[in-house]
């Protein structure tokens, strides 16, 4: 049996070369797990990860009893490790936050307590802790998106999101699908909320984002999604005799 089932929320938590974070990030969400408005889990999601991270997952794993690992055998990139650990989630809800800490769980209950009313409750970052150019980037990244998705989200960037599983489980994958989670929330008719969230400075680590894939790509991808959009199948079965 799939372990996430015994939960009713999975926190999936994608890692990439974050051995200076993972000790912080192991603390801070062994403190939020008994803390949390549902029974909750942890699911790390190794991204084919090239320094210590995957040793330190196995023994963060080992140490606490709510925690889970899954791991890839390269990196695929952000949209890949997060479809894995939404397939292999198996609670009511999942939520999503990046291993940087520049989000905290403790702000999931913010998330959650909106999270029966809609299907997807996301953040939005106050006060941002990033450099005047890395918010310009972002800035002018999010206006063009929401003028090609029209999904009224103002940041999308923010890594800290709760969903309903089963909704999270039919969003139609692609590289960069990241960017467009509520959009692609709204394709199946679902109902996305907005709730400010704290943000801090990163204290360890890289940042794993630069020029292209903080400005350019996302351009791309805007296109990509609208192309998609136009050719989405979406249905509701009313009746059956199966």
């Amino acid at each position: 049996m799939n372990k996430t089932s015994n939960y009713k929320f999975t926190i999936i938590v994608p890692v990439y070369n974050e051995e200076d974070n993972m000790l912080n990030l192991e603390k801070k969400l062994a403190d939020f797990l008994p803390q949390s408005i549902f029974p909750a889990c942890v699911l790390f999601v190794n991204d084919g990860s090239k320094d210590q991270s995957k040793k330190y997952l196995v023994e963060i794993c080992e140490r606490n009893k709510h925690f889970y690992f899954l791991d890839l055998e390269k990196n695929s990139g952000l949209s890949t490790a997060m479809k894995a650990g939404i397939d292999a989630a198996d609670s009511e809800y999942l939520g999503y936050m990046d291993a940087d800490l520049q989000t905290t769980p403790e702000d999931f209950n913010l998330l959650l307590e909106h999270i029966k009313e809609y299907e997807m409750v996301m953040g939005i970052r106050v006060n941002r802790k990033d450099s005047l150019f890395k918010n310009l980037q972002s800035k002018i990244a999010n206006g063009f998106r929401r003028m090609m998705t029209n999904d009224g989200v103002s940041d999308t960037g923010c890594p800290l999101k709760v969903m309903r599983t089963d909704y999270a489980k039919r969003i139609p994958f692609f590289t960069g699908m990241h960017r467009f989670l509520p959009a692609l929330i709204q394709l199946q008719n679902g109902r996305v909320k907005q709730v400010p969230v704290r943000h801090f400075p990163r204290m360890a680590g890289v940042s794993k984002y630069h020029l292209w894939n903080r400005l350019i790509s996302p351009f791309i991808d805007c296109f990509a999604y609208r192309w998609m959009r136009k050719r989405y199948i979406n249905y509701t079965v009313g009746d059956n005799n199966l």
